[in-house]
């Protein structure tokens, strides 16, 4: 029986590698989950980051609130990591967090020299509850009570959601808040759903989740595009050569119509829709469920268990047919990748691209347990160049005094020549946040309160702009 890590941040910006988070809410409970510990911190926004308008109105962060929070950055991801680590094994599970959360998180401990992949290494795994909750109701509907949308779609925001299901949720968009709502969701899924509840469990891990879909000869799965959930009922062809991604065939399709086809034809094939393949992302906390659900779709009802086995067999029996897929896959991705490649990317945006050494990855606890006086001459220790230059960015931040000069000049001319920049960079500027303030005026022209944030908001950055000037 595991322990589980609820958790969700607030941040800066949208942006992963450039933004920042401010707010950290963490509950730790049990596998009943009844609540064991908690964690909430906020930090100060640090040197060369500029807060988005947006972003800080959405989770009600006034500049009032950034700069009276004694906390430094660095300050609250070493506390977040070190309970983290006191609270030991778990499963970690937010809203939406797999796509949001856990890269913030990469990059944010990747960026404090921290190791990035602490919540899915040693024994550590993780869920996203958004993803549960409308595989749950694609299942067993109306599980959770949710409003629709003018498409006649189901929303999955946390805010309505909560209220809707009598869960608390006082504070909206704080990442506290979040947590004890997404725990209150999680609680009704786990009661009125438990199948769907125990099997999300056998795919938290990746590797696990992998197994599962190679194994299974027919399982179902669902995908959310086009703002609805839509079932798959399929089997396993082949790993993507490339990105290890499991692809397999959608069996509402007839394999004889393609097992025979050559590699040109299947080109040709597999770009259509609907598509014969789909890609189960199984690092993503994929719902898997047996091929008895099957019977709850009519498409696949249809054609009856007998006949999405027979399908099944003619996959998994045609080896040449998924070497002909993986030669396609691989020929797609090398062309992908090589455009890619040409690309300029900052120290930042690396964190996916090269992995740290071991040796490095040893050194990183030593900058951490250091003086600070000493720090300097333990980053002088990385062989990796990005580890130099984000322990320096920290010594910065933290104490700028320690710096050699001509480095303290270097990284204080940067971010100024950054955050004042014109152009369209891959983090957000000055002018940039002064013209989504402009836009956000008309959008709130009758919100009062909301016009009021944006005046702080307008004040504050022009304080960092005078300030910045000045370098």
């Amino acid at each position: 029986m595991a322990n589980h890590v609820f958790y969700d941040f607030e941040t800066d910006s949208s942006n992963k590698f450039f933004g920042q988070i401010i707010e950290i809410g963490a509950i730790l409970v049990n596998d009943d989950l009844e609540e064991l510990d908690r964690f909430e911190s906020r930090c100060r926004l640090s040197p060369g980051i500029i807060p988005e308008a947006m972003a800080l109105l959405v989770n009600k962060t006034t500049p009032k609130m950034l700069k009276e929070t004694n906390l430094s950055h660095y300050e609250m991801i070493r506390q977040f990591v070190k309970k983290l680590k006191d609270w030991g094994k778990a499963v970690y599970i937010g809203f939406n967090n797999l796509e949001f959360d856990r890269a913030f998180l990469h990059s944010t401990l990747f960026k404090n020299l921290e190791y990035p992949y602490l919540t899915s290494t040693n024994g550590n795994s993780e869920g996203d509850l958004l993803g549960l909750s409308r595989a749950t109701n694609l299942y067993y509907p109306k599980t959770l009570k949710n409003k629709t949308n003018s498409k006649g779609n189901l929303e999955y925001k946390l805010q309505t959601m909560a209220p809707l299901n009598g869960i608390e949720h006082n504070n909206a968009n704080s990442a506290i808040g979040d947590v004890v709502a997404t725990l209150g969701v999680a609680k009704i899924l786990k009661k009125k759903a438990p199948n769907v509840w125990k099997s999300s469990f056998l795919t938290i891990n990746k590797d696990a989740a992998l197994e599962i879909i190679k194994k299974e000869l027919v399982f179902c799965t669902n995908e959310f595009f086009y703002g609805s959930v839509r079932p798959f009922v399929q089997t396993f062809v082949c790993q993507h050569p490339i990105y290890q991604w499991p692809k397999c065939f959608d069996l509402k399709h007839d394999p004889n119509i393609y097992i025979n086809m050559s590699i040109e034809e299947l080109k040709i094939e597999t770009k259509k829709n609907p598509k014969i393949l789909r890609t189960v992302r199984h690092n993503r906390h994929p719902i898997v469920m047996n091929q008895s659900y099957s019977s709850f779709f009519d498409e696949y009802k249809i054609l009856g268990n007998q006949k999405l086995s027979e399908r099944a067999k003619i996959i998994k029996n045609n080896k040449k047919f998924s070497e002909k897929i993986e030669t396609i896959l691989r020929e797609e991705a090398e062309e992908k990748e090589q455009t890619k490649s040409q690309e300029d990317l900052f120290h930042e945006e690396t964190i996916y691209k090269k992995f740290t050494t071991p040796e490095d990855n040893r050194i990183m606890p030593e900058f951490h347990k250091a003086p600070w006086e000493n720090r300097l001459s333990v980053i002088n220790k990385f062989k990796d160049e990005r580890l130099n230059y984000f322990g320096k960015k920290l010594i910065y931040e933290e104490r700028p005094e320690l710096l050699p000069k001509e480095d303290y000049k270097k990284i204080h001319q940067d971010f100024a020549r950054k955050v004042l920049s014109a152009n369209n960079e891959k983090w957000n500027t000055i002018p940039r946040t002064f013209s989504e303030i402009d836009t956000l005026r008309n959008k709130f022209e009758n919100d009062e309160e909301k016009l009021k944030n944006l005046e702080d908001i307008n004040d504050y950055i022009q304080e960092l702009e005078k300030n910045y000037q000045s370098v």
